[in-house]
């Protein structure tokens, strides 16, 4: 996410580095480049301008203090203004006492609004709701179905009813939710290939009559300025309290992000992060900023490793290991969790320096599903014991996962690593002892 425009901005700083004080000129030659990288990531010319304009303000003049470079300091004030720019803090979906809640998605067709109503139901139930998923979409082929195949993903209710009347529709899951027990409804709407008065003004009537606690606007990350420009379409005619920015984990340039709150001046309230139902992220402008910038983002690294590691199971792990040691089955077990955090090279941008320090190096991810592969070739005793693990056997576990023989060693020589730390850890008294995050 953000990788382009990072490593762009990154080659801009470089430049900065190494000058004695901050000067007009050099000032003014570093922000040119950077409203060039802001205008090759598809971020709005007005926008970009009004931004260059902010930072040269600030940053002309400004005292440059011993223990900072002037590119540190450049980089801070980028930093302040990008935070700014975003919407300052992370603006949380307003869910008030009267029960059910309801919240309507709007965009256009293939935004991903079936997708990120899955995603927001699991985020939901994750925080003690009980989210309904109502097909309102009556004009897409199949929509329908769609939606019942992710909610029984998910294992969260969908209602849906024969017909074209969705008024009729929303009134009724509305019911239903209420009379289940139900806090949340989310209203899936039917999109169109490009924004129409009809579509409008169903839209606006909806809206109207449902009078939901909420309305999000789903713009497709990867368009950039279609995106922003649908977007400020949709503020005008119909009018929505937050945006959601889908498939941020592709080519998305990073345009649509820095924009899009500037033109509607709604929020940013959500991202997507992935294909998978729990790859959903509140927007929280401080640390994209971080991370556009290459300063990580620890903060999300660290709840999105709390939201998959169960905490009873990583205590009895510390008891293990502290006792009895590191196996090939704790070393599996490592590795599903790490699986399930996401892609590496996504989790390696929230570390401070990542970045910098992997600059050209693409991170693939098929190397754990090969550690696993191998693990899973392992008989139980060689997983507990895996010392007794010789030339033939390797043969064989090389074999039994499709792997070479050198695969084999590679992955023995990094449980050996691990198992050495370990050792070190128990001598130290498991002082500063913590589950190994990677490998």
């Amino acid at each position: 996410m953000f990788q382009e425009l990072s490593d762009k901005l990154e080659t801009v700083f470089r430049r900065l580095r190494g000058q004695g004080k901050l000067s007009e000129s050099n000032i003014a030659q570093t922000l040119r480049e950077i409203r060039r990288v802001l205008l090759e990531a598809d971020v709005n010319y007005k926008v970009a301008r009004q931004f260059i304009d902010d930072v040269q303000a600030k940053a002309v003049g400004r005292e440059v203090f011993k223990s900072v470079t002037p590119g540190q300091m450049v980089i801070k004030i980028i930093h302040d203004e990008l935070v700014r720019l975003m919407g300052d803090s992370h603006t949380p979906l307003h869910l008030g006492h009267a029960v059910p809640n309801t919240i309507m998605l709007v965009g256009l067709q293939g935004s991903g609004k079936t997708t990120f109503a899955g995603k927001l139901a699991l985020y939901l139930r994750r925080h003690d709701h009980k989210p309904l998923l109502v097909a309102a979409d009556v004009y897409r082929p199949a929509a329908i179905q769609q939606l019942q195949v992710v909610g029984k993903s998910i294992d969260v209710p969908v209602f849906s009813l024969s017909g074209t009347d969705v008024q009729k529709i929303c009134r009724d899951a509305i019911d239903h939710a209420r009379l289940n027990m139900l806090d949340v409804v989310i209203l899936d709407t039917a999109g169109r290939l490009h924004i129409d008065d009809e579509m409008m003004a169903e839209l606006t009537e909806l809206k109207t009559r449902i009078k939901p606690s909420e309305v999000l606007f789903i713009a497709d990350g990867m368009t950039g300025q279609d995106a922003v420009n649908t977007a400020g379409t949709f503020a005008e005619k119909l009018g929505f309290d937050g945006v959601v920015l889908t498939k941020m984990d592709g080519d998305a340039r990073g345009g649509a992000a820095l924009s899009i709150r500037a033109v509607t001046q709604k929020p940013i309230k959500f991202i997507g992060v992935g294909e998978k139902s729990d790859q959903l992220e509140p927007f929280h402008p401080d640390r994209i900023a971080s991370r556009i910038l290459g300063m990580g983002d620890v903060v999300s690294l660290v709840e999105r490793a709390q939201s998959v590691i169960d905490e009873k199971e990583a205590q009895k792990l510390q008891q293990k290991l502290r006792h009895e040691g590191f196996s090939l089955e704790d070393f599996y077990q490592q590795l599903q969790q790490i699986k399930k955090m996401g892609p590496l090279q996504d989790l390696l941008g929230m570390m401070p320096g990542a970045n910098k320090a992997l600059r050209g190096i693409q991170v693939d991810d098929r190397g754990l599903v090969v550690a696993e592969a191998i693990i899973n070739s392992m008989t139980i005793k060689e997983r507990q014991s895996p010392q007794i693990i010789n030339g033939s056997r390797r043969k064989r576990i090389a074999m039994g996962s499709g792997t070479r023989v050198q695969d084999v060693n590679r992955l023995l020589d990094q449980y050996k690593m691990l198992q050495k730390m370990m050792k070190r850890m128990k001598r130290s008294g498991g002082r500063g002892m913590k589950l190994p995050f990677g490998f």
